[in-house]
């Protein structure tokens, strides 16, 4: 391959263009490429990394801790998607829920809500906040219940409202 016919023409010196010109070589850079996907990909694997330890252990018989999949629901918009969080103990009342959300099927978002949890008649209530920055909807508050086998959630945030319906994995 003739990496010479390949090439854009250099516009000439002092040609307002010639910013385009350098992003469209960086943008055609295989380094560029790369780096972008190692970004893009680098928390998907760290969850599904855990997910997958996470896997290889039973449910605790007394705890919220460990795997949950569902879906999530926006009552404000009609949007859903399929939905994983992993349950981490921080403290005797305070877990780490870490969730990994998929949206119009192809996109997906992780983040992480400290979730104060208390124990209540057949299981656990909880509610947390966590701000997952404005481009995302800005603070959102949780609160919900789980037992053994089942998560259930209501979210809200200045601009979006729904629940979080969660089971144990089979």
């Amino acid at each position: 391959m003739d990496t010479a016919k390949n090439r854009l023409p250099l516009p000439p010196r002092g040609n307002k263009l010639a910013p385009v010109h350098v992003l469209v070589r960086i943008l055609r850079s295989r380094r560029f490429i790369a780096g972008c996907c190692a970004l893009l990909l680098c928390g998907c694997s760290t969850f599904n990394r855990d997910w997958q330890r996470a896997a290889a252990q039973p449910a605790p018989p007394d705890s919220i801790a460990g795997r949950w999949e569902g879906r999530w629901v926006s009552e404000a918009n009609g949007h859903s998607g399929d939905l994983r969080c992993l349950m981490t103990p921080a403290t005797n009342d305070v877990y780490h829920a870490r969730f990994r959300a998929t949206y119009a099927r192809v996109l997906k978002f992780g983040y992480t809500v400290p979730l104060a949890v208390q124990p209540h008649f057949d299981g656990w209530e909880f509610n947390g906040e966590a701000n997952l920055g404005k481009l995302a909807g800005g603070i959102y508050y949780y609160e919900g219940r789980a037992s053994l086998t089942n998560f259930t959630s209501t979210y809200r945030s200045k601009y979006d409202h729904g629940v979080f319906e969660l089971a144990r994995p089979k």
